[in-house]
């Protein structure tokens, strides 16, 4: 019998960019997990950059689930990303019905900075709140809680009252946990807010004048392998802010564009470590 722990990855191919799955796999895999696939779509690459090529595959996504089915596969956890339609939103949860794990994790991967990514509209942010129900944690950042909680997206330094009115609204949408990423809490510092069992606990980080694409694809993929380690929700959540910081801090040495994404694979080693405490 296979003892190690099986996730499946339901997250796009960004051929170029070190998000999604060519993030959440070599993570994962670090981790000691063993990471099945289930693609969304393959883009050339991700959407920040202008003239990215995009194949859906939508069609595709329940008859690989049937075949897994049929041969009788099971998974310790779900780790649903970038959904690259509404109808992608109702595969997910028939996947999550059909089998059911101990872990669910979604990040409703929808925008930043205020605004909503290239082929995402508040339509799409309502159905997903359907498969947030389905969660044990949910990992969005301060953009994507905003729309899903229908709150206006507050800029510059969150306000405590804010996040806290955020989280509250999203916790009437999932059964479990809230992880937010990017929470500005002062000038020198950015901060994950962990709302579980109604308390807010805020883990601040430093601030670095650099932003990359794809930190909250590293940040979601280290949480859900350290919560498959064993650690819990907060523990879990203060690891993968640390393994962040540590990505930035190589990637300041080695590069400059920030659509590339950080260099995570500098820091696998770092990231064992991490665990292994």
């Amino acid at each position: 019998m296979n003892q190690q722990k099986r996730i499946l990855a339901i997250n796009d191919i960004s051929c170029f960019g070190k998000c999604s799955l060519a993030a959440a796999v070599p993570i994962l895999s670090a981790s000691g997990i063993e990471t099945c696939m289930l693609p969304t779509a393959v883009l050339s690459a991700h959407t920040a950059f202008p003239g990215f090529t995009f194949r859906d595959l939508t069609e595709d996504m329940p008859s690989e689930a049937n075949h897994w089915q049929e041969m009788g596969l099971s998974f310790d956890g779900i780790y649903s990303g970038y959904l690259g339609s509404i109808r992608q939103v109702a595969y997910v949860e028939q996947i999550v019905d059909t089998f059911p794990c101990d872990f669910v994790l979604v990040d409703p991967v929808m925008g930043d900075n205020g605004k909503l990514y290239t082929g995402f509209d508040e339509a799409f942010a309502k159905e997903l709140r359907r498969l947030l129900t389905r969660a044990d944690v949910i990992v969005p950042n301060v953009t994507e809680a905003s729309f899903l909680a229908g709150i206006g997206y507050e800029a510059d330094t969150h306000s405590t009252d804010y996040i806290a009115t955020v989280l509250h609204a999203l916790s009437q949408y999932t059964k479990g946990d809230v992880v937010l990423t990017g929470v500005h809490t002062g000038k020198d510092t950015l901060g994950t807010a962990v709302f579980q069992d109604g308390m807010l606990h805020v883990i601040e980080r430093p601030k670095y004048d650099v932003v990359y694409s794809g930190t909250g694809d590293v940040f979601a993929s280290a949480f859900a392998g350290a919560v498959m380690n064993g650690k819990d929700v907060l523990n879990s959540a203060e690891l993968a802010s640390d393994f962040v910081i540590d990505c930035i801090e190589a990637t300041v040495k080695t590069s400059g564009n920030r659509n590339y994404g950080v260099n995570f694979e500098l820091c696998i080693g770092k990231l064992i470590e991490r665990l292994q405490k």
